[in-house]
């Protein structure tokens, strides 16, 4: 009894949220609560679907979270989506023709405001002779001497209107936005207020011909073309907002033939990948190196040392990247100052040649006590790959460290015999027994930095900017973090559309990358049977 109670709310709600999301013209999204309602329904009833009762949530979730966000990016890259843009035509031409002027032989009421004490607000408004009484959405002719309103100190101005108190001047300015959304309709006028002293009767600013797609202002005459989802006038004025239009492949063109925004493009991606390659290679090579030494049983204090070198990576990591932050800061920072130290105790302890090397690095860097580590591009570069090591070396420690336990001694022993050196067997036995099982880690610790938004955000926000780009692409911008700012922080507004065809791009790569380490790892499975 309770499964169909729920059933049957779930499917009631999802009529309503397709009912009104028909209303709203979204034909599309209003039949998907419909399908995964009826889905739904027919597999907590029928007992021949009963196993797909427990894949049910987490499907749901996977389709809410992972495939409807895919499929809505994918779709958005393909349209003019972003700032001015942001709605559907019919949605854009109901705010555009809901505006209205007061024209020169606009009629002038001047007017009393009410308040009830559930906040209801009743106006009086007159003008030219007529009185008119606009309360819960209606307006009608009011007497003069209607007895509703009542004159409490005989100055000609009604105190009350029913139950209604007359507001003040200082009452009025918080409500002013509701007062400016009111447009009353009486005897074929607009009314809508003019300033806090009076209404005027007003005319629509603009008016739409839907067969020639052109909006006229007939307060100045001009005439706007609807062009690509905005309209536009023949010199290149544009009113908003507009609305989302598709554009086809555009967004994706842009990233390849636009200079202006594929040289800054190209730029970036190559650094992704650089960033994330380098990372790779320098966390595994000092993770490998540290574990081989930590692996030596004959290492004094060997544990001391792994609780040590284990700390970066027990410490969270958005913390300790703000910490570097401020150690780098090129005025105050920790790092430019113990710099600043050296070179004196250098100058200090030899006296002529230490002031030349002194000199001769203040010319390469610039000044030895600013080092701009944040704000040059190579050396910002090189601080996230630094700073990344430090991050990220200690998981590869432990990882190495668990595979190097795993080879047996015995392969030792015979290389040795076999007069092997130390190389030759780091070579031939340890490394490629260490591939084996971590190649499909480094594919993942690879795609993981693809996507390493936090690190480049709190460490430097992708600046320094790319000189001479329109779009904010930074030269320490991965290309998660140039979608982020893209769609956030352009120069023009946000460029959802383009922020989205970048955002596909990703997918793909990281889809490729993904692909590749399944079935590295399967055919490392197929490997190590025969080992």
């Amino acid at each position: 009894m309770a499964k169909v109670v729920l059933l049957g709310t779930l499917v009631g709600v999802s009529i309503y949220v397709c009912v009104f999301l028909l209303a709203k013209g979204m034909y599309i999204p209003a039949a998907m609560p419909l399908i995964g309602a009826g889905l739904i329904s027919y597999i907590f009833l029928s007992e021949k679907r009963y196993p797909l009762r427990w894949l049910v949530p987490g499907l749901l979730f996977l389709t809410v979270m992972v495939v409807y966000p895919i499929g809505y990016t994918f779709v958005s890259s393909f349209t003019n989506v972003g700032t001015g843009h942001m709605l559907g035509k019919e949605q854009a031409l109901d705010q555009l023709l809901d505006r209205s002027y007061a024209p020169e032989n606009a009629i002038t009421y001047s007017f009393l405001a009410f308040a009830n004490p559930a906040g209801d607000i009743a106006l009086v408004l007159e003008g030219e002779g007529e009185r008119i009484l606009y309360t819960q959405g209606t307006a009608s002719a009011i007497a003069v001497d209607d007895p509703r309103l009542v004159d409490e100190d005989g100055d000609g101005r009604p105190e009350r209107f029913s139950n209604y108190a007359r507001l003040s001047i200082p009452q009025l300015v918080p409500r002013l936005s509701d007062l400016e959304a009111y447009r009353i309709e009486y005897d074929n006028k607009i009314i809508g207020l003019q300033d806090l002293n009076e209404f005027r009767t007003r005319t629509p600013l603009y008016v739409y011909d839907a067969e020639a797609e052109t909006m006229t202002d007939q307060q100045t005459g001009v005439v706007y073309a609807a062009m690509e989802g905005i309209f536009t006038s023949a010199d290149g004025v544009e009113i908003y907002p507009g609305y989302k239009v598709s554009v086809g492949i555009r967004n994706y063109l842009a990233l390849i033939r636009n200079p202006q925004i594929s040289g800054p493009f190209a730029m970036v991606f190559g650094w992704t990948f650089a960033f994330a390659t380098l990372t790779v290679l320098l966390n595994f090579a000092l993770g490998l190196s540290t574990a081989i030494l930590l692996n030596d049983p004959f290492l004094r204090f060997r544990t001391l040392y792994r609780v040590l070198m284990i700390i970066p990576y027990a410490l969270p990591a958005f913390i300790m990247i703000l910490v570097w932050r401020g150690m780098l800061n090129q005025h105050f920072g920790i790092i430019n100052k113990m710099l600043v130290s050296a070179a004196h105790m250098i100058d200090y302890a030899v006296n002529y040649v230490a002031v030349n090397v002194f000199h001769t690095t203040a010319v390469l860097f610039g000044d030895v006590t600013k080092i701009p580590w944040l704000s040059n591009g190579m050396l910002a570069k090189a601080s996230l790959l630094l700073l990344n090591l430090w991050l990220g070396y200690p998981y590869m420690m432990l990882i190495c460290l668990g595979a190097l336990q795993s080879i047996p001694a015995s392969l030792y022993e015979a290389a040795r015999v076999d007069g092997a050196s130390w190389w030759q067997q780091f070579w031939k036995i340890t490394l490629p027994l260490l591939l084996m099982p971590l190649a499909p880690l480094l594919i993942g610790a690879f795609a993981f930095n693809f996507n390493n938004f936090t690190l480049i955000w709190l460490l430097t926000e992708g600046r320094p900017a790319i000189a001479g780009a329109t779009t904010p692409a930074g030269q320490t911008d991965i290309l998660i973090s140039y979608t982020y700012r893209l769609a956030f922080e352009g120069a023009r507004g946000n460029q959802l559309g383009l922020a989205a065809a970048v955002s596909v791009m990703i997918f793909v790569v990281i889809a490729t990358i993904s692909a590749i380490n399944f079935r590295l790892t399967g055919a490392l499975e197929e490997l190590s049977k025969n080992v």
